[in-house]
């Protein structure tokens, strides 16, 4: 027995012995390490150490060696006395990260933690791939600091997408990877970038492979088993099926679930805390061990676009209405595709949370108030009305009930459509936001009476097809006349007077729906032409694989536009790109109600071009959801952001409060999962809700809330 396990044990030695130096590399640091699994993977032989100084004296001269932080970033690596020393006396090619100080390294001040900031290339080191200025992503960045000479990458905090449009002028640098002797030193732990959910991927494989490259001179790297713990579901090519679609809306729904996005009421402590006064309502996430709530105490926004070192992400702890009647829509659709009672239960509530909380008490209840009717914005700011998020909750209450065969809210939900129409002007436009002392003050006949024009479909065309809605429904014609005169005030102003809010793209998406519900109720030559010049233009920016192009308007028209210096960035609302052209994808504004717009105006109008796009959009947004074994309450979601030339999750996070990982409940998840059933159902939401009974209360509300308007 003996000598049995004495031959296997010489032939690992002599194994061992015969591995060049090259494919050899020492460590000390956790073998789960995401750079280690990549070397693992190339490889490379690792040997591992407790001791930084016992390892170097086991080196042999010139041997390669990674000294990688552990406990970041509570804990920097501890630096033993004279072990710098013996690495340049041993010519030891070393990479060490996050270091406590040592002789030639001294911190200038506590330790840094960064939000906004970004990696910047200052050196052409890394060559034509990676040239100077260009972005790596490195999220929660914990950085040392520290006066270093020659830095080869800084963390600033810098506008662009993939490059420092405007280098690093009117902003702080910090040294992030300097050359010292033989080695590279890391003033921030760089190794996990997996975990950490750094970004672009192909960025990080040209950083790693050069420094590699340097400490082993091995050239010859694969990256076929880089680490990535979140992904898109599918590659590119990847064919779809209806049965990928099926089960995209499953997972799309579970997300929900998964996110505990439903409050309970044993944690609802905690939703008031972190939703404060609604400045900045965003916390760590609900723990998974805590209870899922049944809907009842309603439905959190989602996910902040703030990512963790970890790669765990902020949540948004606030309570919106249009998140309310969205998720419900969400819910029930997927409720009958997968005849799964248990979403049903869940829609039912979030509507009667919806009606049950202040999003419509107070005024709004009130029948003598000018606001009633109106549904609140959120829960810490019922008394602002945003028309275009009226729209969705309505358009949302609208399908579930249509999904659950209901009629139990059509009451709330005229009296909803009629409290916006009469504070809608003389043109058909109704200004972006009301603010309910206003209102109270002066009634809701002033609304009614101005002679205002705001062509801004964000903010004015959804409510334009809810007119177009109920109209159908009713036949009352104030709400064909008045939306027919916005309507073509804002086509003759097209595209030059457009207001446009993060992008013009975003603006056209919202502008189909009316145009294919004014198709259904008026089909005219000038009605199809309008529809006709906006689809066609927002699908000339329509790729191969599906993905919308976002595009920028013009400079004097534009409510967020460009990030125009460094400084501006993450101060306010801003588009994912920086300038036309880049390769980026708007799951909150553009392709989600593009994909439900463009639905309608395939059914509307035949034509096949529209259902074309429309497949190619649905298989698109099927390849793009997100899959993660690691972040749970990410697997499902659809993220705001999408490189599509990348593939990858990736855009310019200037955007203050829904940046590019940002996930939302309502506006981007809902509307992509009901339309996914829609298109797969090969229905139209104006066929679904085709048997509305709302008309049965048009009259008596008609006299309570316009008068003699009538």
């Amino acid at each position: 027995m003996l000598r049995l396990c004495f031959i296997p044990l010489m032939l690992c030695v002599l194994f061992s012995c015969t591995i060049p130096d090259s494919r050899r590399i020492h460590v000390v640091g956790q073998s789960n390490n995401d750079l280690l699994k990549w070397l693992d993977s190339e490889g490379f032989q690792l040997e591992f150490h407790e001791d930084p100084m016992e390892a170097v004296d086991r080196m042999s001269r010139g041997a390669t060696f990674l000294i990688l932080a552990g406990n970041y970033p509570r804990e920097r690596v501890a630096i033993p006395e004279g072990l710098i020393a013996s690495l340049k006396e041993k010519e030891i090619r070393y990479y060490l990260e996050y270091p406590e100080d040592f002789v030639g390294l001294e911190s200038t001040g506590e330790i840094l933690q960064t939000r906004l900031e970004r990696g910047v290339v200052v050196t052409g080191d890394f060559g034509d791939q990676l040239p100077p200025m260009r972005i790596l992503g490195i999220n929660d960045c914990h950085v040392i600091p520290a006066e270093v000479e020659d830095p080869m990458l800084v963390l600033a905090k810098v506008a662009g997408l993939d490059h420092a449009a405007y280098g690093l002028e009117g902003v702080p640098a910090y040294p992030l990877l300097y050359q010292k002797d033989s080695g590279f030193v890391a003033l921030t732990r760089l190794s996990e970038f997996a975990k950490g959910r750094f970004g672009p991927q192909n960025h990080w494989k040209v950083l790693w492979g050069h420094l590699i490259s340097q400490l082993t001179g091995e050239h010859s790297l694969t990256y076929e088993a880089w680490p990535r713990y979140l992904e898109p579901t599918f590659d590119e090519t990847s064919a779809i099926g209806d049965e990928d679609k099926v089960n995209s809306v499953k997972r799309g729904v579970d997300w929900f679930f998964k996110g505990n996005f439903f409050i309970h009421k044993d944690w609802k402590e905690r939703w008031l805390q972190y939703q404060g006064d609604g400045t900045n309502p965003v916390g760590p996430p609900v723990p998974g061990y805590l209870p899922t709530g049944d809907g009842t105490e309603g439905l959190l926004e989602g996910h902040s676009s703030n990512i963790y070192h970890d790669g765990s992400q902020q949540y948004r702890y606030w309570i919106r209405a249009d998140v309310q009647g969205e998720g419900a829509y969400a819910l029930a659709a997927a409720g009958r595709l997968l005849d799964e009672k248990e979403y049903d239960k869940r829609a039912e509530n979030l509507m009667e949370f919806l009606f049950r909380e202040n999003l419509r008490g107070g005024p709004r209840s009130h029948p003598d108030s000018a606001a009633f009717g109106l549904i609140g914005w959120s829960h810490t700011h019922p008394h602002v009305y945003y028309g275009d998020d009226n729209a969705r909750a309505i358009l949302g209450v609208l399908g579930a009930m249509a999904h659950l065969e209901k009629q139990d809210w059509n009451l709330e939900m005229l009296e909803a459509i009629l409290g916006n129409f009469r504070t809608t002007g003389s043109n058909g436009f109704r200004i972006n936001r009301i603010e309910n002392q206003d209102l109270q003050r002066q009634g809701w006949k002033h609304y009614w009476n101005r002679d205002i024009v705001n062509p801004a479909p964000h903010f004015e065309s959804w409510m334009w097809a809810v007119y177009l809605w109920l109209y159908d429904k009713t036949g009352y014609e104030p709400l064909l006349e008045k939306t027919k005169t916005a309507i073509r005030i804002t086509m003759e102003g097209y595209p030059d007077e457009w207001l446009w809010t993060n992008g013009i793209q975003q603006e056209r998406a919202r502008m189909i729906l009316p145009l294919a519900w004014l198709v259904r109720v008026e089909d005219t030559p000038e009605h199809r032409e309008w529809l006709d010049t906006v689809v066609s233009k927002l699908l000339e920016n329509q790729q191969a694989n599906g993905a919308i192009r976002e595009e920028l308007g013009g400079s004097d028209k534009g409510r967020y536009g460009r990030t125009r210096s460094n400084e501006e960035y993450g101060l306010h609302e801003a588009p994912l790109i920086f300038e036309n052209g880049d390769p980026i994808a708007d799951m909150l504004y553009t392709s989600n109600f593009a994909f439900f717009s463009l639905n309608e105006a395939a059914h509307a109008t035949g034509n096949p071009q529209y259902q074309e796009a429309l497949t190619k959009l649905s298989d698109f947004l099927t390849r793009i959801q997100v899959k993660s074994n690691r972040f749970h309450d990410l697997d499902g979601a659809w993220f705001r952001a999408f490189d599509y030339d990348k593939w990858e999750f990736w855009a310019s996070n200037a955007d203050v409060g829904w940046g590019a990982w940002g996930t939302l409940t309502g506006w981007t998840q809902s509307w992509i999962v009901a339309t996914q059933v829609l298109v797969l159902q090969q229905q139209s939401y104006w066929e679904l809700t085709s048997g509305s009974g709302i008309a049965t209360h048009m009259e008596d509300r008609l006299d309570l809330m316009l008068e003699d308007y009538r």
